[in-house]
């Protein structure tokens, strides 16, 4: 499978590296206006916000679909400003325990399991993940989950036959992710917590 060249993720890159630049050009301008005081009124502050929630987004969608080579790293600097600026007014917290320095495609499969959480938290919730020696585990928990079995099936079987849209593609990544990193994948989910061990 490692011969293969990964389109989808050769595909996040390319939109992730083409979009990357003018979004951060247009949160320095909304900047400079802001500190010309020009901007002052809520409309400027919206915008600002909106920048800065898509710069947040664009950052984390750049590991999580993007291409990663086996000897690229990431700094846990870097991966808690991503999830900082994408949980700031969110509903759903991270607290990311990772250490210090990271292989990107361990983090980028971890990055694809967090959207797998945040599906399932869809009225809010914690998600920590931490890693030890050999092992991740990502634990959501909620006082209300949101299950799709059919979906949560294809993790663990990717032959199970399920309409996936654009907002579920995650799910879809993960099982070729996980064979071209050779690891497996373990779910358990309960009422008001999911368990995902890798």
């Amino acid at each position: 499978m490692s011969d293969k060249p990964d389109l989808a993720a050769l595909l996040g890159s390319r939109i992730c590296h083409d979009l990357i630049s003018p979004i951060g050009a247009i949160g320095n301008g909304v900047e400079l206006m802001m500190m010309d005081g020009a901007g002052k009124g809520p409309e400027m502050a919206l915008i600002a916000e909106s920048v800065a929630n898509a710069n947040a987004r664009i950052r984390f969608f750049r590991v999580a679909f993007g291409t990663s080579t086996a000897d690229q790293r990431i700094g846990r600097p870097e991966v808690l400003s991503i999830l900082t600026d994408l949980g700031r007014g969110g509903r759903v917290q991270i607290d990311w325990q990772g250490p210090n320095d990271l292989p990107r495609r361990e983090v980028k499969l971890a990055f694809l399991l967090i959207q797998c959480l945040e599906t399932a938290l869809a009225f809010g919730g914690r998600i920590t993940v931490a890693r030890t020696e050999s092992k991740w585990v990502l634990t959501g928990q909620a006082p209300k989950l949101r299950i799709n079995p059919d979906l949560w099936e294809v993790l663990s079987n990717p032959a199970a036959h399920v309409d996936i849209g654009a907002a579920q593609v995650h799910f879809a990544l993960i099982p070729e992710e996980m064979a071209r990193q050779a690891r497996h994948l373990s779910v358990e989910i309960s009422e008001t917590v999911i368990r995902l061990c890798f």
